[in-house]
């Protein structure tokens, strides 16, 4: 089968950033379902796997997290999709990504794909609607059932407008809660708002005083997806007493969690493989997850964040897609497929 990989951690503009090779088009067992790749996206976390390392690698690396396609084949464990199936997932950061043929993925990882929506909207969605709903609703603890209960409560999404954020926002907002959305330029603020923000705040600007300047010494939650190092000391002082705070990006510096002792607040990270890597009993929760995200999807509750296409799934095209990806500037997705 074909793949698309590296063996060289290089700048996405040199010739061998990214290369086609063949590999043993690999077969199902256990868990395991044989996926025939229709379509991909590309995440902050391809480009930063593609760029960070040293040396030459002995064989190609396949990365791509993010894809739709058809069940081809199923291990002998298997009991929640059968062959012909359409699915959509994230997949595993131990294993051979999605930029190839085919792929094998754990079932317990994959979700039946929404069925009123397009290959390339599906694909945008997995990956950053499992960070959203892992981030949300199991490490900042909001109950996504108890709307009435949340009308009450608000929270700080800051940067909106990324891959992430645009699905935190609407999920926040599903789930009842005054949404607080950062966003620094016309178009993302207008993106936010579409999406479900209540109200915008600009993360160039001093976050505590844009956050009072609305009315609210204190926000319930905090959810950062962009520059932890840079906004720690303004969530410290506008996370309300018992509040909570969540997080996705590295940090160059240690948090100072210090900063949270008098308000007896929580921090968590999100990570969103994290089940997958280490192979937690609760594991099957993202395949629970992503059932969930497609019967929203199909009722029009939560949007596709699909918001560029590229065909086909080639060297060129992707390395399309990782150079919008490195520009900072996307707003929504970007997917390639292999059908017009």
């Amino acid at each position: 089968m074909k793949a698309i990989g590296f063996k060289e951690h290089l700048p996405i503009e040199s010739k061998n950033s990214l290369v086609e090779f063949e590999l043993p088009k690999p077969a199902a067992k256990g868990h395991d379902l044989l996926i025939k790749v229709e379509a991909v996206s590309v995440n902050p976390v391809d480009t930063g796997v593609r760029k960070s390392g040293h040396g030459i690698l002995k064989q190609p690396k396949v990365i791509g997290w993010d894809a739709v396609g058809i069940v081809a084949s199923t291990g002998d464990k298997v009991s929640l999709f059968k062959e012909g199936d359409q699915v959509f997932y994230a997949g595993s950061f131990k294993r051979p990504g999605s930029n190839s043929e085919f792929q094998l993925v754990d079932e317990r990882i994959v979700g039946h794909a929404p069925k009123n929506l397009s290959i390339q909207q599906a694909a945008a969605m997995p990956l950053t609607s499992l960070t959203a709903w892992e981030a949300l609703f199991e490490q900042l603890e909001i109950d996504p059932h108890a709307q009435t209960l949340n009308h009450n409560k608000t929270i700080l999404i800051i940067n909106g407008s990324g891959g992430v954020g645009s699905i935190a926002v609407q999920l926040a907002h599903w789930a009842g809660l005054k949404v607080i959305a950062s966003a620094s330029r016309p178009e993302t603020i207008e993106w936010v708002t579409k999406l479900g923000a209540d109200q915008t705040v600009n993360h160039r600007q001093d976050l505590v005083k844009e956050v009072r300047n609305l009315g609210y010494k204190y926000v319930d939650f905090i959810l950062e997806l962009n520059d932890l190092d840079g906004h720690w000391n303004e969530m410290a002082e506008l996370i309300k007493p018992s509040g909570r705070i969540a997080s996705i990006t590295e940090n160059r510096h240690p948090v100072n969690l210090r900063k949270l002792t008098q308000k007896r607040a929580k921090f968590a990270w999100e990570w969103m493989y994290t089940k997958s890597f280490y192979q937690t009993p609760d594991m099957i929760t993202q395949h629970q997850i992503l059932d969930q995200v497609a019967d929203l999807l199909d009722k029009d509750i939560l949007k596709s964040t699909l918001n560029k296409t590229l065909s086909p799934i080639n060297v060129l095209n992707l390395k399309k897609a990782h150079q919008l990806v490195e520009s900072n500037h996307m707003i929504g997705k970007v997917v390639i497929s292999a059908l017009e």
